[in-house]
């Protein structure tokens, strides 16, 4: 299929930096951390200002951009469904080459073993987090300070990285730069799809970086967070831990920025920024101490974990800003739009297109995010309000839809595994499809997945645009009235399952 009848973009490099936090980075106004390439880009870019994540966290968030159907009403983290096909199935019929440059382990595990599938080719940097790569350590280095972990398989990998160079993030950039230098010249139409786990934690870096916001630190980096509300207020870390734990995400986030200036350099020198679109996003932010929470727990998805950067370098178009809310579905519809291509499954994403050439100020006017079994969150596009809805009472009922039936390992507790579909199981049929699902219903009492497990606060309700700290609780004004409304309006469009609609107490 050609390209829209506007020409340009002909092709198209995806950067997703996982972890990558909005406010933390110099084209949203922070200086607290050096991210020149970042910056080097922005000044490029349309830059979006109310972009969301969606399905969160790892593997539900690339479900979103790489099928563009939000999965966190229906299942937790998990495969790409026999029902579905990510887009790089529809860019392969279109004559597009896809290429996949990444280091992300969880794409290679159970859970997300198959979205890396139908690219045209791929390349798997090894080494990083949960990699399984090595059986041992280096016995001349004693690895990363685990911080509480247990032993990691990072453990075992890290003194394998003699120098920067041998660092997964690092490697993964040296490699798309390499592609876009020797193989993308011989293809009419391409997508580099560059999934970076940095800056993620392990925030662990070799000099001049590890200490380099964290001069007088004695000892080991602290380069695992705990995954904790309340981490100092109970204890578990002091207030000097807690910003050494900053530093060293800020020193993981400076080195992938200077290795991104390597995939920047090759756009320059091959002058590819007047035939392709650059984006640049993530999956999600990730908790440094805001609210007194740290990395990924059972906590609603305030500002610093969903609120995320985008920017978008587009053939033709001013640099400049976008305030209009957006979505990491949306990232999949825009995509498919630069190659004229169509999914051939439901999706609920809206092309950014219109809004990044300018003859549209906005796409939608309400966002869904969530985590499957924890609290749905609203962004209300028109007043800036997000409503976080927890359940009226115990966490259920909650179903499961799946035919792949696999989430994500937990390397601590090698015996945790999604429950079994039981006797309570049934066929049914997901939005859209006709292809028979299994739908497992669960109740408060059974064991779930690994994401689903939270302390519920009950519902609150936040004027983001004005309150960005989300400090003001509107829950119980007539604003809650409102935007409960909003959402029930919503999940019912997209055919959220009816049990959700029961757990929240919106039936």
């Amino acid at each position: 299929m050609e390209a829209s009848p506007r020409g340009a973009p002909r092709n198209a490099v995806v950067l997703l930096l996982d972890s990558l936090n909005r406010h933390l980075i110099g084209p949203y106004g922070s200086s607290e951390f050096d991210t020149p390439n970042l910056d080097r880009l922005a000044r490029r870019s349309v830059r979006f200002d109310r972009h969301y994540s969606g399905s969160l966290p790892c593997m539900p968030a690339r479900h979103d951009i790489l099928c563009g159907a939000l999965d966190f009403l229906w299942k937790p983290w998990g495969s790409v469904e026999i029902w579905e096909e990510p887009l790089t199935v529809s860019l392969r019929d279109a004559g597009v080459m896809t290429k996949l440059v990444t280091d992300h382990p969880h794409l290679f595990e159970t859970g997300g073993e198959n979205y890396h599938v139908d690219f045209g080719a791929w390349d798997y940097q090894r080494g990083h987090e949960s990699d399984r790569w090595r059986t041992r350590p280096d016995p001349s280095w004693m690895g990363a300070p685990s911080f509480g972990r247990g032993h990691m398989p990072y453990d075992d990998s890290r003194g394998w990285f003699r120098d920067e160079s041998d660092f997964p993030g690092p490697r993964t950039m040296a490699a798309a730069a390499r592609w876009l230098t020797d193989e993308a010249p011989a293809h009419d139409r391409f997508l580099l799809f560059v999934d970076e786990f940095d800056p993620h934690e392990p925030f662990d870096t070799p000099e001049p970086y590890a200490s380099m916001y964290d001069t007088d630190w004695e000892g080991p980096h602290l380069v695992w967070p705990p995954y904790r509300v309340g981490a100092q207020a109970d204890g578990v870390i002091t207030e000097r831990e807690a910003r050494q734990i900053r530093a060293s995400y800020g020193a993981k986030l400076t080195m992938i920025d200077a290795w991104l200036g390597r995939v920047l350099d090759v756009l320059d020198t091959h002058d590819r920024w007047a035939d392709t679109a650059v984006i640049l996003c993530t999956d999600h932010g990730h908790y440094l101490g805001e609210k007194d929470i740290w990395g990924k727990p059972g906590a609603p998805i305030y500002e610093p974990l969903g609120h995320v950067p985008l920017l978008i370098a587009w053939p033709g178009v001013e640099p400049g800003s976008r305030s209009a809310l957006t979505t990491a579905v949306d990232l999949h519809a825009t995509l498919l739009d630069v190659f004229g291509a169509a999914s051939r499954h439901r999706t609920h994403g809206q092309s950014l297109v219109p809004v990044i050439e300018g003859s549209a100020n906005s796409v939608r006017e309400l966002a869904l995010s969530g985590i499957w079994g924890r609290e749905v969150h609203l962004i209300d596009g028109a007043d800036s309000y997000k409503y976080i809805r927890s359940p009226s009472g115990a966490n259920e009922p909650l179903s499961m839809w799946s035919n792949r039936w696999s989430t994500m390992p937990v390397h601590s507790a090698p015996g945790l595994r999604l429950p079994l579909p039981d006797d309570r199981a049934a066929l049914d049929h997901m939005p859209g499809s006709n292809v028979p699902v299994i739908r497992q219903p669960f109740v408060a009492t059974d064991p779930l997945p690994f994401w689903a497990y939270t302390n519920f606060i009950g519902n609150q309700v936040f004027n983001v645009g004005a309150d960005p700290g989300e400090e003001h609780d509107l829950a119980g004004t007539a604003v809650e009235r409102r935007v409960e409304e909003q959402l029930r309006a919503a999940l019912i469009e997209i055919g959220a399952p009816d049990d959700q609609l029961v757990r929240l107490g919106l039936h």
